[in-house]
């Protein structure tokens, strides 16, 4: 084996990069024609030929965290131990609000359309939901049971 470490290192001045990042062909047939190469002009040469080549930068793999993102996407890796900042820093309150109170007009305009609840009824519960009485569509349906506001039983 011939000792081609000097031509590694003319080879990785040329082509400026570290000498780790030099590869030189490790054929038998070309090791003759490295072996000869003592200048630069002859190791540009070289590398014209492609017997000598830079090697591509190492990088980081996205693969692991591609993965860890899909997870997230469908809701793993949220629990309490993954979680840093106040509460209102994970998601906005005026967000959340937002979804609440859509959730719960729909339900509403669903009950009034299909005469659950008079207009009137309606009307009361809208202004109760607008003032945050209601947590969820399961708190303002059993507000509405509770109360008998439904003036014909649902069939569930």
């Amino acid at each position: 084996m011939v000792n081609l470490s000097k031509q590694k290192r003319i080879a990785a001045q040329v082509l400026k990069v570290g000498v780790g990042r030099v590869w030189i062909d490790p054929d038998p047939e070309v090791t003759g024609d490295i072996a000869e190469a003592i200048t630069r002009a002859d190791i540009r040469g070289l590398i014209e030929k492609g017997i000598i080549k830079e090697k591509q930068k190492q990088g980081v793999s996205r693969g692991r965290a591609r993965e860890r993102a899909m997870k997230k996407a469908v809701g793993r890796r949220k629990g309490h131990g993954s979680r840093k900042g106040a509460k209102g820093a994970r998601g906005g309150k005026k967000r959340r609000w937002i979804t609440k109170i859509r959730a719960l007009r729909r339900r509403l305009k669903e009950l009034r359309d299909e005469s659950y609840v008079d207009r009137t009824t309606y009307r009361k519960l809208y202004n109760k939901a607008k003032g945050g009485e209601f947590r969820n569509i399961a708190h303002l349906n059993d507000f509405i049971k509770a109360n008998g506001l439904l003036k014909v039983e649902e069939a569930k």
